[in-house]
C-alpha cells in the first residue's frame, strides 16, 4: 500500500463502527479480544493487497457512498471526470435518456440520477452479480431515476434511443504487467482488460452506439492515459464529429467523446 497507516485507520474504524475522528479523539482506548483478532485479520487481508473498498464494502463516489464487492470495479476519481463531462454537454432544464455501458457498482449512472433526477438513466452489464449491487445501491440511495438491464454493452437498449452513452470500460492490455500488480490482482479481471489489444471493448462500444443515440447524441468513453489518439480515430472514423478529449486531474488523457451526425 502507498498509504499503510490510512488503510488501517480506515480498517479500524470500519470494524468499530466509528469515524476516523473518533480513533483520534479517543486514541486510549484498547481492543477487547474479539476485536483485535478481527483487525489483525483485515490487517493480513489488506497486506495480501486485497482493496480496503472490498474489506469494508463501501467505496464513496462523487458523494455517494457505495456498496462494492468482488463483483464489481472499486470506482476510482479519475472516473467522475465522465460524469462531469456529460453533465456539461446536457442541458440540465430539458428531460434527457442517457445510457451507462458497463455499469458495475452502478458508480456513473448513479452520479448521473442523483445529479439529474429529472433524466431517465439506463445502465447495462453482462453481469448478474455486479448488476445486483448496482441494484442496491439505487435503492439505498433512493434514486428511482435509473433501471438496469443484463446484456453486453448497447445490446439489451435494441430499438432504443438516448441524448447520451458513456462507458468506463476495460481497456488494460492483457499483457501488461500492472494487472499482476497491487489491488487490481483482486478486481473482476474481465473489467479491466478486454484483449490483448486494450482497444476491443472500446472499438465494439463505438460501432455499436450509433444504432441507440438520437441525432446529435454524445458518446463519451474513459480510456488508457496512452490511449486517447487512437480513441478518436476511432470516434472519426465511427462517425462521430466535434471529438474532444479531456484530461483527469494528474494531467492525464482520460476521457474521449464525440457527437453522433
Amino acid at each position: 500500500s502507498d498509504a499503510p497507516a490510512l488503510d488501517a485507520e480506515v480498517l479500524l474504524a470500519h470494524l468499530l463502527g466509528r469515524t476516523r475522528a473518533w480513533l483520534r479523539a479517543f486514541d486510549d482506548q484498547r481492543l477487547d479480544p474479539p476485536q483485535a483478532a478481527a483487525f489483525e485479520q483485515l490487517l493480513a487481508a489488506r497486506a495480501r493487497g486485497v482493496p480496503v473498498a472490498y474489506l469494508t464494502g463501501r467505496r464513496e463516489f462523487w458523494s455517494l457512498e457505495l456498496e462494492v464487492g468482488p463483483a464489481t470495479l472499486v470506482p476510482r476519481p479519475e472516473t467522475e471526470l465522465l460524469v462531469e463531462a456529460l453533465l456539461e454537454r446536457l442541458p440540465a432544464d430539458i428531460p434527457q435518456r442517457v445510457a451507462d455501458l458497463g455499469t458495475g457498482s452502478g458508480a456513473i449512472a448513479l452520479a448521473i440520477a442523483h445529479e439529474r433526477p429529472g433524466w431517465e438513466v439506463v445502465a447495462t452489464d453482462d453481469s448478474p452479480e455486479a448488476l445486483a449491487v448496482a441494484r442496491r445501491n439505487a435503492e439505498r440511495l433512493g434514486l428511482a431515476n435509473v433501471t438496469f438491464c443484463e446484456g453486453d454493452w448497447c445490446t439489451p437498449l435494441a430499438g432504443e434511443r438516448f441524448h447520451a452513452a458513456v462507458s468506463n470500460p476495460p481497456y488494460v492490455p492483457a499483457a501488461d504487467p500492472h494487472l499482476a500488480q497491487g489491488d487490481v490482482v483482486h478486481e473482476p479481471r474481465t473489467a479491466l482488460t478486454p484483449g490483448p489489444e486494450g482497444l476491443e471493448a472500446i472499438r465494439r462500444i463505438v460501432a455499436e452506439a450509433p444504432a441507440v443515440l438520437h441525432p446529435q447524441g454524445w458518446l463519451l468513453l474513459e480510456h488508457g492515459y496512452d490511449q486517447g489518439p487512437a480513441v478518436a480515430d476511432l470516434l472519426a472514423a465511427g462517425g462521430f464529429r466535434e471529438v474532444f478529449g479531456l484530461r483527469d486531474s494528474g494531467g492525464q488523457p482520460r476521457v474521449s467523446g464525440g457527437r453522433w451526425t
